[in-house]
């Protein structure tokens, strides 16, 4: 279904899917972070209280026989005795005595009661704090625990552990080995969990000193509040989000595919009539810009391969009809008189070549066609291109004397090239049949070859009438003829030249000409030795 969906909602739709994908990931880590960082920050505030109640508890008691004598004894014995003066105030938990009860209790003690106020005394009712003697007695708790405990080491010691252990067997002569479980006594020092209390969850920390066993209690359920309402705000503004991103997706996905819509409806209107219509091209560099461009110049080929192909079709009608036009003539000619054997014998021989004139245009159309459609394979082999070059100026010499024209060989030896010999042959007898058929009588016709690092190359030189500079893009198309020619009466098809062209590429080579009008005309093919590399 989402195949059949416009590409704009297909745009919001992912955009949207993105969006929530990623604020469910943010809220997801935002959530646990936060949730990591207030428990982190809940036990370290727990700890710090339980650190300060030790100090307290492990207090050097001679400085309190210092300042109360009469109290020595007392307080020596109870270690406990300053938290039970303490509790006389009958506050939540622990306080800090005042000015008037106990001086050193201000100086000396004052930066560690200040840690137990700063955790204690702002939340009374969600610090729980109970205070045992190494013989886990409890000593003192914070009133807001009322008749209830906290749990104390002694609920934690004891674990089973499976162990194998041996009992006698009944004859007395053996012994049985069993695994079962045995419980054991762990020494903890202290342990931070969470328990309930009271009816509450709270975050316990119990520790275990050489004075006491101090159990703290924060309750949880702030903390969970906090959590919960985070979750709560990230629940509700999650579709809102989501919602605003989808709407500014198709909004944004709308306004960046408008050129595309424009670029549509530009392109239905276009047909084989008005192919010189081109899309209305964005000056941006962005993939619009690009496509439309892109798509200009493919109107611009499709425009040019119209144009060929009309124009192909009126030569080749033209070619073809002019022969057709004298065949027609010359047998009409023939069955309206009466003529001498050797007069029919001259029109039948007029007609053959008539005939084989249309033969060679027909059958050289039909190559180049096979030939631009891939029907025609090149097999490259790797051979002596001096032999060949050698060879077709030989045959092209039989040509050349008729006319009085010199050909001039400079080929260097043995060159070997991977071609296909056959068309290699044939593209250079039709570059020197044209220089032999283009120049001047008694001209000179130069043929060289050589070769440089990668390439073999081979140029055909006349001093002929050249070529006007206006022809010389054109003139490897089919059916082209340039203008003079065609005054002149030098009898071609105007496919030679496209036949030769589409050899040389077919062997990864390049083929160029230079030309003036009534000096010369040089072609340059250049055929690479080693075609993989180039």
């Amino acid at each position: 279904m989402a195949s059949k969906l416009p590409l704009r909602a297909k745009l919001a739709f992912w955009y949207g899917t993105i969006v929530a994908a990623t604020l469910l990931a943010y809220g997801l880590y935002t959530y646990l972070s936060v949730s990591n960082e207030l428990h982190k920050n809940l036990d370290a505030s727990i700890s710090k209280v339980v650190n300060a109640l030790d100090i307290v508890i492990s207090r050097n008691q001679n400085d309190i026989q210092q300042i109360k004598p009469k109290q020595n004894y007392r307080k020596v014995q109870d270690k406990f005795a300053l938290l039970r003066e303490l509790e006389e105030m009958r506050f939540v938990g622990p306080i800090r005595p005042t000015v008037q009860r106990e001086k050193f209790v201000e100086e000396d003690l004052g930066e560690v009661w200040a840690e137990v106020f700063e955790h204690i005394l702002l939340n009374p009712k969600d610090f729980f704090v109970q205070i045992a003697d190494t013989n886990n007695h409890i000593v003192w708790r914070s009133q807001n625990l009322q008749n209830d405990t906290l749990p104390t080491l002694l609920g934690f010691m004891t674990v089973n552990r499976i162990d194998t252990v041996f009992v006698p067997a009944r004859d007395r002569d053996s012994i049985i080995q069993l695994s079962m479980e045995v419980p054991h006594t762990l020494k903890i020092d202290s342990i931070l969990t969470t328990t309930t209390v009271m009816g509450t969850d709270i975050r316990l920390l119990i520790k275990r000193t050489n004075q006491a066993v101090i159990s703290v209690g924060y309750i949880l359920k702030d903390l969970r509040t906090t959590l919960r309402k985070l979750f709560i705000i990230q629940i509700i503004a999650l579709p809102f989000i989501l919602l605003i991103s989808i709407v500014g997706g198709w909004i944004l996905s709308s306004y960046s595919l408008k050129p595309i819509d424009v670029i549509i409806q530009t392109a239905d209107e276009i047909t084989e009539k008005n192919l010189s219509r081109r899309l209305p091209e964005i000056n941006t560099n962005d993939e619009v810009g690009h496509l439309t461009r892109t798509l200009n110049n493919m109107i611009s080929r499709l425009e040019q391969s119209f144009t060929q192909i009309k124009k192909f079709a009126a030569d080749a009608s033209h070619e073809l009809r002019t022969p057709l036009t004298i065949l027609q003539g010359e047998l009409e000619i023939a069955l309206h008189s009466k003529k001498t054997p050797e007069e029919y014998e001259e029109v039948l021989i007029s007609a053959l070549e008539e005939v084989s004139r249309l033969s060679n245009v027909v059958e050289s159309i039909l190559e180049l066609s096979r030939a631009e459609t891939g029907q025609i394979a090149i097999n490259l082999k790797m051979d002596n291109i001096s032999k060949i070059v050698e060879e077709v100026a030989e045959d092209i010499s039989i040509i050349a004397e008729q006319k009085q024209i010199q050909i001039d060989k400079q080929i260097e030896p043995n060159i070997f090239v991977p071609i296909d010999s056959l068309r290699i042959h044939q593209a250079l007898i039709n570059l020197l049949d044209n220089a032999t058929k283009y120049s001047r009588q008694g001209g000179v016709v130069w043929i060289k070859l050589y070769k440089d690092t990668d390439y073999a190359i081979i140029t055909v030189e006349d001093n002929g009438i050249g070529i006007p500079k206006e022809d010389l893009n054109n003139i490897f198309d089919r059916m082209y003829r340039a203008k003079k020619n065609e005054k002149s009466g030098i009898k071609g098809y105007g496919i030679g030249l496209s036949i030769v062209k589409w050899i040389v590429e077919a062997h990864q080579g390049t083929i160029e000409v230079e030309s003036e009008v009534n000096k010369f005309t040089r072609f340059t093919i250049k055929l690479p030795i080693n075609p993989e590399e180039n």
